[in-house]
């Protein structure tokens, strides 16, 4: 009996004491929508009195208009209105905005329309200014909690504490402005969720050793954080999964991923013709067991693909944990420049078929199948043969070690199993090269799983799942937690998921780390390869990675691949930056601008992304921002998922047009959209960005700036995966170099607390151990010493010691 999906990850309905409330958690989507009915007064404790004396309404709608929340309303527009006699929220009409100079009558209609889409905004922003508190805060909080944010913190003022950029003493703040102080009852709780809540933005916890966290609570005035400890956990703000306690999305979350793996490693079955489809498509119709299936599940021989697999199934090595290097002479059989055929062709392929999914390369027999898997080396064929036989496996390794390769032929012996193929990337630019790289359609994540616009979720799902026999992920190193649930979900019984990736780079910029947590875990096929073949081409970048990979930061080397250009402050690595980008690179290596791109660790400072664009824009694109701040011919980044628009978060194009309405015409990827007026907000000049941005994506030519900036946040993860975006040209412009040395020989960055490990070993999300209990009184893990209430079911399914020493191993501190 195949396992069975649990209810309740896309939207949970649970009773809490101060409120009843409908949470509904998005996976991939970072927020989190709350709303509120009224209660009866004895049952959310001490009532908030009446609003303290409000705020001068002129303040109010200075600080709304001077924190950006707004849209579509910028600085220097912000700074007319006062001029033209809008200085509260009811000067703003049509009509007055309509003489504003430089507003126009149609955007004068946006301008007064979004500022009434923005109501719940402004009332938070009221509040907020009453109690001298930022208004900026406003946006984390109606983000959460909705456009009935304001009526939430009136009856509940901890709730304000849901934004994890709010400060406990702001929230401490406002609530004595409300006529509550620090041993309010529900501070304790509100508190702890913060703290998680905190861990997740800055550091990317899921989760948070008890102990540590209740420490934590301790610091922050909780007088009996237990006690605040069981109220979270009845209520369902907090789930444990043994000795760790996580927000209830992010349990949720990997508990769904966890049992996804699960449930597609028990109902896959191999791909090979004439072997059972267990995944059912559309058409399939009931008792469909796939054609030429012959209830034994056995290999078909005549087939070309069996043919192929069969020839080395039964002397490849074990697909699991596979780690062992290969020590055979270099050649070029098995690499990435070679991706379909050991001699460097690439066969026939039909493309309409591959658009299709199915059958993609022309099957015309054994040898053109054969070819695929004869260039392959030992690991190669461990790797493809997890795909095709395993519900689940991961294949990884550094650049140049054959990734490429492998999973185009793991693509073309699916096609010869007439097999459906999904590709898919969490970028835009890492699609287009999967989709280079297998001559079939691919897609970012989010277009796969079909989001439907910023924060409304995605439309494929457990009773919508992706139409493929077998799902490819590249850079999965980028999966956060919750954007992985999606996928597993989205994934129907039987469907092969195969994750590729590099675990050197940086984890993923949302909570959870699937990657590094599926290769420690055991539980599904690993494939690694270490081989470095691009080395025996001289390829400088990749043997710089591998080394960095492994510690060790070489000298570059004779040639022009990899510069290294000192500089003695961050004002001359801007300046050296702008010279590489708009001269020396094009000149020296004939590669072109619109081919270069610069990452730095950090925004702010003359070597951050800021600086950095205004430099280069002022060079190789002036002009004053004829909309939004752009003009045609500027690169842009996008720093949010508008799907419904037509691009990804981190997607990277060219303004190519003016458009109707205050809108710009942009070349993404994916090709040229309209972003309207509302949506400009959310691009960015894209000349330079973070390596956290980058990741996902590579360019001919890549100039990585290290400033002193960067601080702590130089690692060897951060330095790898800004070394390994170039293609072809690598310059590193570095103002400290022994930072950078004693970086790389560092161990690497900080590992998250997560709780898919545990959740893939056996326990269950509610499972709770009390870390202060002695195993030898309770050997079985009984309730002894476990917070009195909540449901059974919660506290049921506690860790084994040796589960529990595992989970903690290492990890007694917290992020916060």
């Amino acid at each position: 009996m195949p396992p069975q999906r649990r209810p309740g990850y896309h939207a949970t309905q649970r009773a809490t004491t101060a409120a009843e409330r409908f949470v509904v958690t998005l996976p991939g989507m970072p927020d989190e929508y709350t709303t509120a009915s009224t209660t009866e007064p004895d049952a959310v404790g001490p009532q908030a009195r009446a609003d303290p004396q409000p705020a001068d309404p002129e303040e109010v709608f200075a600080a709304f208009c001077g924190a950006g929340l707004w849209p579509g309303l910028g600085r220097t527009t912000a700074g007319r209105l006062p001029a033209a006699g809008i200085t509260r929220p009811d000067h703003v009409d049509v009509g007055r905005l309509g003489t504003v100079e430089g507003v126009t009558g149609p955007r004068a209609r946006r301008l007064a329309d979004s500022f009434r889409a923005v109501a719940g905004t402004y009332a938070v922003v009221e509040l907020l200014v009453a109690a001298d508190l930022p208004a900026r805060l406003a946006r984390g909080v109606t983000d959460l909690l909705g456009p009935a944010s304001a009526d939430l913190l009136r009856a509940d003022p901890w709730m304000l504490l849901t934004a994890a950029d709010t400060e406990i003493a702001q929230a401490d703040r406002f609530a004595r402005r409300r006529g509550l102080q620090r041993d309010d009852p529900r501070r304790g709780p509100a508190v702890l969720t913060h703290l998680l809540g905190r861990a997740a933005s800055r550091a990317g916890d899921t989760a948070g050793p008890v102990q540590a966290v209740l420490r934590a609570a301790a610091r922050e005035g909780v007088a009996d954080p237990s006690a605040a400890l069981t109220v979270a956990l009845d209520d369902g703000r907090i789930i444990t999964v043994g000795d760790r306690i996580a927000l209830e999305r992010y349990a949720m979350a990997e508990q769904s991923v966890a049992d996804g793996i699960e449930r597609l490693t028990a109902t896959a079955e191999p791909l090979r013709a004439g072997a059972p489809r267990a995944r059912r498509r559309p058409d399939d119709g009931p008792g469909y067991d796939g054609p030429g299936y012959d209830g034994l599940g056995s290999v078909d021989d005549d087939d070309p693909a069996g043919r192929a697999v069969s020839a080395w199934a039964a002397t490849a090595p074990p697909p699991t944990a596979l780690t062992f290097d290969d020590d055979k002479d270099d050649d070029k059989d098995g690499g990435d420049e070679s991706p379909l055929g050991a001699d460097g062709t690439e066969g026939d392929t039909n493309r309409d078929a591959a658009a299709a999914g199915r059958g993609g390369p022309a099957n015309d027999g054994g040898p053109a199948n054969d070819e695929v898997v004869t260039g392959l080396d030992e690991l190669q064929l461990a790797a493809a043969r997890a795909a095709l036989e395993s519900g689940v496996s991961v294949l990884t390794g550094g650049p140049g070690t054959g990734k490429s390769r492998t999973v185009a032929a793991v693509v073309r012996l699916a096609w010869a199993a007439e097999a459906v193929v999904a590709l898919a990337a969490p970028t835009g630019r890492a699609a287009k090269r999967l989709e280079e790289l297998c001559g079939a359609p691919a897609s970012t994540l989010h277009r796969l799983l079909q989001a439907q616009g910023r924060g409304s979720g995605f439309a494929r799902g457990e009773h919508n799942p992706i139409d493929a026999d077998l799902v490819v992920v590249d850079e999965a190193s980028m999966l956060d937690a919750e954007l992985a649930a999606a996928l597993l979900d989205a994934c129907a019984d039987g469907t092969h998921l195969m994750f590729v990736g590099d675990p050197a780079q940086l984890p993923s910029i949302g909570p959870g780390q699937i990657l590094a947590d599926l290769l420690e875990s055991g539980e599904v096929p690993v494939t690694e390869l270490r081989r470095l073949y691009r080395q025996a081409d001289g390829g400088a970048i990749a043997t710089m990675a591998a080394a960095v990979r492994g510690g060790e930061l070489p000298p570059p080397g004779p040639g022009r691949e990899v510069v290294v250009v000192p500089s003695g402050s961050s004002g001359e690595a801007a300046h050296r930056t702008v010279q590489l980008v708009t001269n020396s690179i094009p000149r020296a290596l004939g590669i072109p601008v619109a081919d270069i791109q610069v990452v730095t660790p950090v925004h702010a400072g003359p070597a951050g992304t800021t600086a950095l664009n205004t430099a280069l824009k002022g060079t190789l694109n002036p002009g004053g921002g004829a909309v939004s701040g752009f003009d045609i011919g500027d690169r842009v980044v996008a720093t949010a998922n508008h799907i419904d628009v037509g691009f990804a978060n981190g997607e990277i194009g060219t303004v190519v047009a003016l458009g109707e309405r205050g809108a710009l015409r942009v070349a993404f990827p994916g090709g040229v959209v309209e972003v309207p007026a509302g949506v400009l907000g959310d691009l960015r000049h894209g000349w330079a960005v973070t390596v956290h941005r980058a990741q996902g994506s590579e360019w001919p030519a890549v100039v990585a700036v290290f400033p002193p900036e960067a601080g702590r946040m130089l690692t060897r993860p951060l330095i790898y995966t800004a070394l390994t975006r170039a293609q072809a040209h690598l310059s590193i412009v570095a103002v400290n170099g022994p930072a950078i040395r004693n970086a790389v020989r560092s161990s690497g960055g900080r590992r998250r607390t997560t709780l898919l490990p545990a959740l893939l070993a056996g326990q269950t999300a509610g499972g709770f151990d009390d870390p202060d209990e002695d195993p030898d009184e309770d050997p079985d893990g009984g309730p002894d010493g476990r917070p009195d209430g909540g449901s059974d079911a919660r506290r049921a399914g506690g860790a084994t010691a040796g589960e529990a020493a595992r989970v903690r191993d290492g990890d007694e501190r917290m992020t916060v």
